[in-house]
């Protein structure tokens, strides 16, 4: 190289390091690893629970006691518990729902929630009948039966009982049904300081629009919705392979009719990808809609898929639901 080549190039270099220095190109670096650091270990915008039905295999099939489910939500990185009646119904059918069997259960996850730091957030009913059935007589024995479990989740702390509203499936009388039953219950339930949210949960409760519906009509400040990701499906058939969705409502615009309404929240999952997202919806999409309802409660994990083991399926929910969320505007 001749001499005014290497003079040309190092008077460059040498100016690019001046430069570099004066204008502290080592902070913009740092700086930029800081804000990338801060982006991804922002708090998210809400507080996670963990649904028990995500952990109903281990106490179904592997007889896991439903009683450690604070211990395990604990070790899982949760704050919020939202346990699920039907994994307490062996002990407590066969005391035929005594006021003494209702008490044991109460004072058993109290002093579960206690021991681990965890608060008691709802319980989830099923099986105590049809909240939306025509027949009168029986849509009120109906009402009455979630008494006992308004009382429990009250004397645990939880703010809301999660109710499925079965029953009709003629629309019209399905709303009126559902309009009645809820407001019956939610009486009672006010005067216990406990709401009474509606999952959408198959049928035309899966339908966003008639569960919006049906809450504006009952109109009172503790009957909510609990908007769940994935279960818009309004029929089922089952074939030889098991159950398939033959009918099914847009679960972005039911989320979005359903958030007015929402006390709480439930990330449904089944599926993931290799990247971590779930095959079945955007869940970025989804908190998108959440948070821009003004929404800041706890938001369930509620892991229902097959292909991973339930604990696996638990924190990969739990992960994407972070990572989505830092992802927000």
């Amino acid at each position: 190289m001749k001499l005014n080549s290497i003079l040309k190039y190092g008077a460059f270099f040498g100016m690019a390091l001046f430069l570099c220095v004066a204008s502290g190109c080592k902070d913009v670096k740092k700086k930029e690893v800081v804000e990338e650091t801060i982006v991804e270990n922002k708090e998210p915008f809400f507080k996670l629970s963990l649904a028990q039905w995500s952990i109903n295999k281990m106490i179904r099939q592997d007889s896991v006691d439903p009683y450690t489910f604070a211990e395990k939500a604990k070790n899982w990185g949760f704050s919020g518990l939202e346990y699920v009646s039907q994994l307490y119904y062996p002990e407590l059918e066969a005391a035929n729902f005594s006021e003494a069997a209702m008490a044991a259960f109460v004072e058993k996850c109290n002093a579960e929630s206690k021991k681990y730091g965890m608060e008691n957030v709802l319980i989830m009913i099923d099986g105590q009948g049809n909240l939306a059935v025509s027949d009168a007589a029986e849509r009120k024995a109906a009402v009455e039966n979630h008494y006992k479990w308004v009382d429990a989740a009250a004397a645990m702390g939880c703010h809301s009982i999660r109710v499925n509203l079965g029953g009709s499936d003629v629309p019209e009388e399905w709303v009126t049904n559902s309009v009645d039953g809820l407001t019956q219950l939610a009486t009672y339930a006010k005067e216990k300081n406990i709401n009474v949210i509606v999952e959408n949960h198959g049928g035309l409760s899966s339908k966003g629009n008639m569960l919006a519906e049906v809450m504006a009509k009952v109109g009172m400040d503790n009957c909510g919705t609990l908007p769940d990701f994935g279960n818009f499906c309004i029929k089922r058939e089952r074939t030889d392979e098991g159950w398939n969705c033959v009918e099914s409502y847009d679960l972005y615009k039911g989320i979005k009719e359903l958030m007015p309404y929402a006390i709480g929240v439930s990330a449904k999952s089944n599926n993931f990808d290799a990247e971590g997202n779930e095959t079945r919806m955007d869940y970025t999409r989804i908190l998108q809609i959440v948070k821009d309802e003004g929404y800041n409660g706890y938001i369930g994990v509620e892991y229902e898929g097959h292909e991973l083991g339930e604990e696996e399926g638990i924190i990969a929910t739990k992960k994407l639901l972070l990572s989505a969320a830092a992802k927000l505007e």
